[in-house]
């Protein structure tokens, strides 16, 4: 049993809203996307990608699954319809040239969630108060990070700190991560794009999760508490407490 809650903003900088979520209950899966390009190519291409995701998990059998290997393999093809549309758009029509998104999603089945990411959207495990982040950015400064070449502080401010380096629709084929984490009761499992996790420090997103709220009120104060850090990008975070 989970208790779900999700908010999507565009902040008070950027004009659109280039995030995208998506929540099917009904198959305990849990997307969020952070679109790029230039006029409208973004949206179009964050929202695709959860639509075709969606739209997969909805037609076909998920629950015939029966371990990690094949549920990656579900979202890996899943991934693949996404990527494969968000592809072909860019290349068939100019206004969409170099467009893509990134996509962080997750399934929860019994006492285990099973993560897919690609690009710098994130999920995190909130436990016993404490933030613990599952997923790897695909971004330039962490590669940088890596291979020790910069810190964890030195990337916070490095201005190619936005640079990703995978996200879907920029190859022919989609290289995602992916990743299955134990889950306890009461935990909290946290989807969220850069417009949280790059302007909101770790300690005031610990404090909210921490204060017992239902999950739709900590998504609101999550995004409230982004804007008040300056609001700079769009925002999107989805909860799950278990």
């Amino acid at each position: 049993m989970v208790q779900i809650g999700f908010k999507c903003n565009k902040g008070i900088v950027r004009e659109n809203n280039e995030d995208a979520c998506f929540v099917i209950p009904s198959h305990d899966v849990y997307i969020v996307a952070d679109g790029v390009g230039g006029n409208n190519s973004g949206e179009i291409a964050s929202s695709t990608a959860v639509s075709e995701i969606a739209a997969f998990v909805n037609e076909e059998d998920l629950a015939s699954c029966q371990n990690a290997e094949e549920i990656f393999g579900f979202f890996y093809e899943a991934l693949e319809i996404a990527n494969d549309s968000i592809f072909k758009m860019g290349v068939e029509n100019e206004a969409n040239r170099g467009m893509a998104t990134t996509v962080v999603s997750a399934y929860v089945r019994d006492d285990s969630a099973y993560v897919s990411n690609i690009g710098d959207s994130r999920a995190y495990l909130f436990r016993n108060g404490r933030l613990n982040r599952i997923t790897t950015d695909h971004t330039y400064v962490n590669e940088l990070i890596s291979k020790g070449l910069i810190t964890e502080e030195e990337a916070e401010n490095h201005r190619q700190k936005n640079v990703i380096t995978k996200a879907l629709g920029t190859e022919r084929l989609a290289d995602p991560d992916f990743y299955k984490v134990s889950l306890e009761k009461n935990d909290i499992l946290m989807l969220c794009s850069d417009g949280l996790h790059g302007e909101v420090p770790q300690e005031a997103i610990e404090k909210i999760l921490d204060e017992g709220r239902s999950m739709n009120e900590t998504c609101t104060l999550l995004v409230e508490e982004a804007i008040r850090y300056g609001g700079r990008d769009n925002i999107t975070v989805v909860c799950i407490r278990i």
